[in-house]
């Protein structure tokens, strides 16, 4: 390395000087607001000296304006281990756990060991293709177990869940309830090796929350995130019933012991999270109210933890029609015998909705006995989230006005409500033109129609 040179006219603390075969600069940076001490910030790679002087003039004006960051050579890996602390300070333990588990299998495997001040754009739109094309990481056990079942049929023998569950590598009861999926027609989709859409677009939001905090963190000075567009996600046709099936539902289920949890859900399309995680105290019966403001999810390790819902409009109060109060007094009072029963032992979280002894049920739990009543009364298989949207295309259909339906069902925005469920209700928008036109019409005219 030559000595260091001081270009006449330039600042007296700063230099440049050849390192190797390049040119580099260096300078004093400004002080620690604790220690007083100025680190050395410095920088190689120019080819010339010229652009050696340039760089340092970039560097002191990015730094007068807090915008420069000091070149490292720190990894993708290493910041989002760092990271992870502190996103499981600052959000909800459901969104941490998502956001690491995103990041841990669809983010740090692949470009992990790149250096974060390399995650441009480029980069980013790679990523987002690989994922799309061949991002799937877990193993498809579903249609491993389907595979073993259906074989077995073939060779015109039976196949027992626990032999499944062995060759598979899972548990017996997750072998026995795939069985019954199985003979009832619910076979799982053919695998692809890229993952959807919305999932992509799911790591999409998770790394501009990340790559926002790397630039308040002098990692990199701007966000790549935000010069790449999420992949497009279609819209998904929504599966509903008629209220006619809705009532057959209801009518078998009124001796299960979730029976209020099924009217409460036909009747107001509340998410399953809520009616894991609200509370006793959130009914008011004599006003006919309730308010939604807790969540129930399960993160990773099958834990089941609390939230405030997916947004602001989601913590928000409905009223109850008179049926639906009755069924539910009629609950509220099972739950107090319950509590009687189990005296000590009985797991008081304050549920509405729990087991007889108190436990919390798994949002899983009610998916799994809601099919399986499904596919007993031979009705259309439509997921639970679809009797949400059930309720949502009845109160629409029914003229309740989207601004309610909107408030109801705690969306964010009228407009999310009308986009959402606009194609199931097209025909109501044929009616409203004949509604309106029929208004202002001449008589004459209006006999042509």
């Amino acid at each position: 390395m030559t000595g260091k040179k001081k270009r006449r006219g330039k600042p007296s603390d700063g230099s440049v000087f050849r390192r190797g075969r390049k040119w580099a600069y260096a300078f004093p940076g400004p002080p620690h607001p604790l220690t007083g001490v100025r680190d050395r910030i410095t920088k190689s790679g120019y080819e010339t000296e010229d652009e050696a002087w340039e760089g340092m003039e970039e560097a002191r004006s990015a730094l007068a304006t807090e915008t420069y960051v000091k070149p490292s050579r720190a990894t993708i890996n290493e910041f989002f281990e760092a990271y992870f602390p502190y996103l499981r300070l600052t959000v909800e333990a459901t969104t941490a756990a998502n956001y690491e588990t995103m990041a841990r299998t669809y983010v740090m495997p692949i470009v992990g060991k790149r250096l974060v001040q390399d995650f441009v754009p480029s980069m980013v739109a790679a990523l987002y293709e690989y994922l799309l094309t061949e991002g799937r990481q877990k193993r498809d056990t579903n249609g491993e177990m389907y595979a073993l079942w259906k074989a077995a049929g073939v060779e015109g023998r039976e196949i027992r869940p626990r032999e499944i569950a062995d060759k598979v590598g899972l548990t017996y009861a997750a072998a026995r309830r795939a069985v019954r999926r199985y003979e009832v027609g619910r076979i799982p989709k053919p695998y692809e090796p890229g993952l959807s859409a919305k999932t992509v677009k799911s790591v999409h939001i998770m790394l501009s929350s990340a790559m926002t905090v790397a630039v308040v963190w002098k990692y990199i000075n701007l966000n790549p995130i935000r010069s790449v567009k999420a992949p497009s996600v279609p819209r998904r046709n929504h599966n509903t019933w008629t209220p006619e099936q809705m009532m057959v539902f209801l009518e078998y289920v009124q001796h299960h012991r979730w029976y209020a949890l099924w009217v409460l859900e036909a009747s107001t399309g509340v998410r399953r999270s809520e009616l894991c995680g609200v509370e006793l105290a959130a009914f008011d019966l004599q006003k006919k109210l309730v308010r939604m403001a807790e969540t129930t999810r399960v993160i990773a390790g099958g834990k089941a933890v609390k939230g405030t819902g997916k947004s602001q409009k989601s913590r928000r109060s409905m009223a109850l029609d008179s049926f639906t109060c009755g069924v539910l007094t009629v609950h509220f009072q099972q739950v107090e015998r319950d509590k009687e029963e189990w005296g000590e032992t009985y797991q008081d979280h304050g549920l509405a909705f729990c087991w007889e002894d108190g436990r919390p049920i798994y949002p899983d739990t009610i998916t799994e006995e809601f099919n399986r009543i499904v596919d007993f009364l031979g009705l259309p298989k439509i997921r639970f989230h679809d009797v949400r949207h059930t309720y949502a295309t009845i109160a629409l259909r029914t003229g309740i006005h989207p601004k309610i339906v909107s408030s109801r069902l705690g969306h964010a925005t009228v407009a999310f409500t009308l986009d959402t469920y606009s194609a199931d209700v097209e025909d109501l928008d044929r009616d409203a033109a004949e509604a309106v036109i029929g208004l202002f019409l001449p008589s004459l005219a209006r006999g042509l129609i």
